[in-house]
């Protein structure tokens, strides 16, 4: 290799033309190789293989015997076959605990969040049987308490009510097109896992989603005044004016008993809350106070006869979940809806439960995989509609709860499981004098930790196209309906995708001085210019959607660079150096403006290079005949190999203007 004298500035380099034809020698020499050929089989396999499966989760197959492999593939599919035969008898009393404790919080959760769907108390209970057990078998995750939860909850039954309509007063219909959406949702999500197709749910941003649960926290809050509140004539809307227009319409038919109840409970249970966060070992204060709130509200009502003048639970089925079978309606006219239904609630639910799912495996340091918990939940919930139960997910709250109580493997979740079943079995009539207000003072309690202005205040201060998708979805849950909010949150999110796609960043690099590393001017102030070269790293690959702009971005920089005001004996412009370090690939749009570029660049007889373009990009250049166009001693390995030649040859036109630069 030809060593280099380190210098700031090229043009004062003097080299003689030995020089100049062992440094492009050199620079032929370490020239960008194109790849490996493939066949198209070969390339349509790779592609597919990185699109769908990027985590290979079958590396662990190779090289093991046929029964082996049969073996781990049953583990892969059933999770419960890999850790169950590894259980030590030493977790099973961290399990347990973790199980009682978690059911605790459960049972009274799951009756208001089943208030919530518009559906009746004891599908809530089911939903806390039958699929934390489904979840054992398929899940992934050690941590993960699986349930109904409260914005799906919420979600579900505004969608239910808004399809079936104000005309439509029967429970039953309620209930089929819940279990129907159920069933559809389960499909969704066993179909995304199953195809690989977990990155479906990305569209939803952070942002978007800090939004979106704040707005139906909200809503639900307000919502739930009405039991607070004791009202009865109340709004079936769910927009904040109409909420708020029906709690002050008529303050006189306030009914003070359920006032002072829900403001007792409600202290009681945000101060539990308070001294849990406080001090972690009492982590179990916060767990019991909802079945602590039921258990002392029953008594009072039972006691004092209140029941003449609350609303109650009443009486609730006994026994374990019956089949649902016959409710699903999977032909006629709701179909349509419930399948709609069944994507929306699919989607948030997948996206709380994995987020859950991988803070607790961070936490404990083991990995879960997105698309095995896809099918997880979908067997989950597929199974669930068949068996009585609504849409469930894992539950922040309850997967806190379980974690927090020392859980060790997904055995925690058949204890509860358990322990829900016994509720049924024999318990169910203990909750017949409970009053619907602590139902409502208890999902306030819950939903009221959703609203995050720390969270909102901080992608303000990081991204503020961020934050216009939290508020966007923000007010539209508050203002018009849940459906609208998450419209509005999907299309900005993919709005600001394709803003990031159509208007790549650019920028002009100069280098560092003392070494060969090039960077943005913008960025390093004092990175040197190149007299003549006008270097551009492009930071996105180049499509149809950006080519246009990338031409006109470039135009504008020699223009700039061209107008600038130049130092005594500084070189006019004669090279663009593009740095196609982070450009991936290039489709025919962007050949084509390429093209334009080298065209225009000659009229003005200036030179075009490349630098660093990766194996998909130069094998496309190859195979469109840019590189045969262009000239392949154009073509670089690196932006400072790039910046030597062209420097190199600028100053030689300048010693021998007689010589013309080859293109």
């Amino acid at each position: 290799m030809v060593q280099k004298e380190s210098h700031d500035h090229v043009n004062d380099t003097d080299l003689d033309n030995v020089e100049v034809i062992s440094i492009k020698d050199q620079v032929i020499s370490q020239a960008v190789q194109r790849p490996p050929a493939k066949s198209l089989l070969q390339t349509f396999s790779t592609t597919s293989k990185e699109t769908l499966f990027p985590d290979d989760p079958f590396r662990h197959f190779r090289n093991k015997p046929s029964h082996r492999q049969a073996i781990m593939l049953m583990q892969y599919f059933f999770p419960i076959l890999d850790w169950l035969p590894k259980y030590k008898l030493g977790f099973l009393k961290n399990d347990f605990i973790a199980g009682i404790t978690t059911a605790s919080l459960s049972i009274p959760q799951g009756i208001a969040y089943a208030k919530l769907a518009n559906l009746p108390p004891v599908v809530g209970l089911y939903s806390c049987f039958l699929p934390p057990m489904v979840y054992a078998i398929f899940g992934s995750s050690r941590d993960l308490a699986v349930g109904p939860a409260a914005v799906i909850s919420i979600v579900l039954g505004t969608l239910i009510r808004e399809d079936l309509g104000p005309e439509v007063t029967d429970p039953r219909a309620h209930l089929s097109l819940a279990f129907t959406s159920t069933f559809f949702a389960g499909l969704f999500q066993f179909s995304l896992g199953f195809l690989r197709l977990g990155f479906v749910i990305d569209f939803l941003s952070h942002a978007a989603t800090v939004g979106f649960v704040a707005g139906v926290a909200v809503a639900v809050c307000l919502q739930q005044m009405r039991g607070i509140l004791g009202i009865q004539n109340f709004t079936k809307k769910s927009d904040v004016v109409s909420v708020l227009h029906s709690i002050f319409r008529d303050p006189a038919h306030w009914n003070w008993r359920t006032v002072v109840i829900g403001i007792c409970f409600l202290t009681f249970l945000l101060g539990m809350r308070q001294i849990s966060k406080r001090n972690k070992k009492l982590f179990w204060l916060s767990a019991i106070a909802p079945v602590t709130s039921v258990f002392l509200a029953t008594v009072c009502v039972f006691a004092t006869h209140a029941n003449e003048h609350l609303s109650i639970v009443g009486q609730l089925r006994k026994g374990i979940n019956p089949p649902s079978f016959k409710e699903l309606h999977l032909t006629g006219p709701l179909v349509s809806k419930a399948m709609k239904n069944g994507v929306i609630v699919a989607i948030i639910g997948l996206m709380e439960a994995i987020a859950v799912g991988r803070t607790f495996a961070s936490i404990k340091n083991y990995h879960i995989d997105g698309n095995k918990e896809m099918i997880a939940f979908g067997m989950v919930n597929m199974t669930g509609s068949c068996m009585s139960c609504y849409i469930t997910t894992g539950a922040m709250s309850r997967t806190a709860v379980n974690n927090s109580a020392g859980c060790k493997t997904s055995l925690s979740c058949i204890f509860m499981a358990l322990i829900v079943m016994v509720t049924l079995l024999a318990l169910t009539p203990l909750f017949h004098y409970t009053p619907n207000v602590i139902l409502s003072v208890i999902i306030f309690s819950a939903l009221i930790t959703l609203i995050d202005p720390v969270e909102a205040y901080h992608i303000w201060k990081v991204d503020k196209i961020d934050f216009l998708a939290c508020l966007g979805a923000f007010l539209g849950v508050c203002f018009q309906s849940i459906q609208l909010g998450l419209l509005i949150a999907v299309a900005i999110s993919i709005g600001k995708i394709l803003l990031h796609v159509s208007r790549p960043h650019t920028a002009t690099l100069g280098k560092i001085a003392g070494t060969s590393i090039y960077r943005s001017i913008e960025q390093y102030p004092k990175a040197v210019r190149i007299p003549g070269v006008l270097i551009v790293r492009i930071d996105a690959s180049i499509y149809f959607s950006n080519s246009n702009y990338i031409r006109e971005r470039l135009t504008r920089y020699i223009e700039e660079e061209q107008g600038r005001d130049k130092l005594p004996g500084e070189s006019a412009l004669k090279y663009l150096i593009l740095d196609l370090t982070p450009v991936m690939t290039i489709d025919t749009s962007g050949l084509h403006v390429l093209g334009e570029i080298l065209r225009n660049l000659n009229l003005m007889e200036m030179q075009l290079a490349l630098a660093n373009p990766g194996a998909n990009l130069i094998e496309t250049l190859h195979k469109s005949g840019f590189v045969e166009k262009l000239g392949e001693q154009w073509v670089f390995l690196t932006v400072d190999d790039a910046v030597e030649y062209c420097s190199v040859n600028l100053q030689k036109t300048k010693e021998m203007p007689e010589v013309t630069i080859q293109r």
